[in-house]
């Protein structure tokens, strides 16, 4: 508890000393200095509560503590005490990643523990825990700890990322894993009663391809089907794929819980934009499977770091099955309560070169439709646009069905471009959602979406549609201002 305590101090006065500039309107952020991965996606009491990774003493990852904050609605957040601490016998060194379950009445996180044997050469080995409470706000590390003290025998020392989900009366637990010979891979367990566990087995694992290390998996049934979703390391970009330092993305098919046989095709990315990684859903009591990731890349540039913060989630996400058992995500439907006033600026309107709509403000919901039956131009799309060179530019190629996304003009000057397939021949639908240092883009009712952080120092001049080499009609263009949750 001293430690929880030091934690939220030291939080309170980093917080006085922050440089707002960049600082998220409707996104789940520290208080302040770092933060990362979600972990403990869980709805409980009423209330959906969402944890992350943090360091309470420095805008840049170190011994990472649990943040947490909640909210009745999934759109209006408020920030509660920091939940875990590192220091004890069972997390030394750092109290990683991992999942939240409601075990009949008591909020139940499972952990996993972080132990440096040489921090220099960065030699390590990890274990998994738990931590219980009554009141979802105050956790209490068991005695048991560690539940699971290391991993099977023909594994490497990566050991992390539980996620814990209850089938009929039975605890099941998915781990991200690697092997001797660095082959990443999911394992898993079964429990009674989260404190003794039993190890059932390889879920799955790479061949080859898939790198050396799956991190945060997240393993659950969607209409028939089951879904692993990992956070692969060590994967090579191959022309529009993979070109984030890690990805995130999932594997679907068929599974047996009598034979553990997870039948499955191949590794589909999920989002295609620059900034989005360590994935966790929940399950909520009106049976949506909700997804939230971490909004930002490993290695990637963090000007917030000067500013005395680093770190953001994304917007939570609704999971569906589309066509072809493609995934789609969408924002969930509460977002609409983020809306403050709407803007209808054009129906059925004919556009070539630009269509600029002026508007300074920074929290936006922007949803543009076009019609591509009888389009002639070549690309349409738009732009956000500072007032003098800097512009974020979302771009669709008719010719190579190609969704393209360059935030090179807004903070990304180096790698700032990603682009990937949509294939569409009638409509091109866009909601697009821009925070002050993020956008968020889902297309074709979540077909595809790219998720970016964008560092603009001009301030906004507007929206602007545009056709290249011919015209394109305007079906709909409605954007919305949007509330500052934090104020």
């Amino acid at each position: 508890m001293n430690r929880i305590k030091q934690a939220e101090e030291a939080l309170k006065n980093a917080k006085k000393k922050i440089n707002d500039r960049y600082r998220l309107g409707y996104h789940i952020m520290a208080p302040a200095n770092w933060m990362n991965d979600p972990n403990g996606f869980v709805q409980y009491k009423g209330e959906y509560h969402a944890f992350y990774q943090c360091h309470p003493y420095d805008a840049n990852w170190g011994p990472m503590h649990w943040g947490h904050v909640k909210s009745k609605d999934l759109v209006h957040w408020g920030h509660c005490p920091v939940a875990l601490a590192p220091g004890d016998a069972c997390d030394t060194d750092g109290c990683f990643s991992g999942s939240a379950v409601d075990n009949d009445g008591e909020l139940t996180l499972i952990y996993t523990g972080h132990h440096y044997t040489d921090k220099e050469k960065d030699h390590f080995y990890q274990n998994q825990n738990i931590a219980v409470s009554t009141d979802g706000i105050s956790f209490e590390k068991v005695g048991e700890n560690p539940v699971i003290a290391k991993p099977p025998v023909d594994s490497a020392h990566h050991f992390r990322d539980p996620k814990v989900w209850r089938h009929n009366d039975t605890w099941y637990m998915v781990l991200g894993n690697s092997t001797k010979d660095n082959v990443g891979r999911v394992i898993l367990y079964r429990s009674s009663d989260l404190l003794n566990w039993e190890y059932i087995g390889v879920l799955a694992q790479s061949d080859g391809s898939l790198g050396y290390m799956w991190e945060c998996p997240d393993f659950f049934e969607l209409d028939g089907k089951y879904i692993l979703m990992i956070s692969p390391q060590g994967i090579k970009s191959n022309g529009d794929l993979y070109n984030n330092l890690f990805q995130t993305g999932y594997l679907f098919g068929d599974y047996n819980y009598e034979t553990n046989e997870f039948v499955h095709g191949s590794f589909t990315e999920l989002d295609n934009g620059h900034d989005f990684y360590a994935v966790q859903t929940l399950l909520d009591d009106k049976g949506r499977r909700i997804a939230i990731g971490w909004m930002d890349m490993w290695e990637s540039n963090m000007p917030t770091k000067a500013d005395g913060w680093c770190g953001a989630l994304t917007l939570p996400r609704e999971i569906t099955l589309g066509d072809h058992n493609k995934i789609l995500m969408n924002p969930v439907e509460e977002l609409i309560l983020l809306r403050d006033s709407e803007h209808i600026e054009c129906t059925n309107q004919s556009i070539s070169k630009g269509y600029l709509i002026e508007t300074k403000e920074d929290l936006l919901e922007v949803k543009a439709v076009f019609d591509l039956i009888n389009c002639s131009a070549q690309s349409v799309g738009l732009k956000i646009r500072g007032v003098n060179q800097e512009e974020t530019v979302l771009t669709y190629h008719l010719d190579k069905q190609q969704l393209t996304l360059d935030c090179s003009k807004s903070g990304k000057v180096e790698d700032g471009v990603r682009s990937t397939m949509l294939e569409t021949n009638k409509e091109l639908s866009l909601r697009v959602f821009i925070d002050r240092s993020s956008i968020e883009i889902f297309a074709n009712d979540g077909q595809t979406t790219m998720t970016s952080r964008i560092y603009q120092n001009e301030d906004r001049l507007g929206i602007e549609l545009f056709a290249e080499k011919g015209d394109v009609q305007v079906k709909e263009l409605t954007y919305w201002n949007l509330q500052d949750i934090w104020k």
